[in-house]
């Protein structure tokens, strides 16, 4: 027994010789749809219009979640600004911005034994 395949349009609807299944890209992505000739060649110049503006654009990149920081707790009652202002009225060095090194932050410790975090 012999089987027909019917292939339909998934835009129209439409049944015909000419409805086949067509793949494209977009973005580096590739789908496939069945499509007539006249909605294939729909989709040719939709890509190549849309391809016109990816061309002249700048990608926006999704923002990255902050991290997380594992370490404990390294000071009870007092701030990473609490310890620069220490550091720098000491002579210590240490960075305004980013981490502070484990050296300054005993150096505070001794300094302020309430600062010592519960172990």
């Amino acid at each position: 027994m012999a089987e027909k395949v019917i292939r339909v349009d998934d835009i129209d609807g439409s049944e015909g010789s000419d409805v086949s299944k067509r793949d494209f890209d977009v973005l580096g992505r590739t789908f496939t749809i069945d499509l007539s000739d006249d909605n294939h060649k729909r989709l040719v110049e939709t890509l190549e219009t849309l391809n016109l503006f990816v061309e002249h654009a700048t990608e926006v990149k999704a923002a990255r979640k902050g991290r997380k920081s594992t370490s404990a707790v390294k000071l009870k009652g007092y701030t990473n600004a609490d310890v620069r202002e220490w550091a720098m009225s000491n002579d210590i060095e240490v960075t305004e911005r980013g981490k502070i090194s484990d050296e300054v932050y005993a150096a505070f410790i001794e300094a302020h034994p309430d600062a010592k975090p519960d172990a």
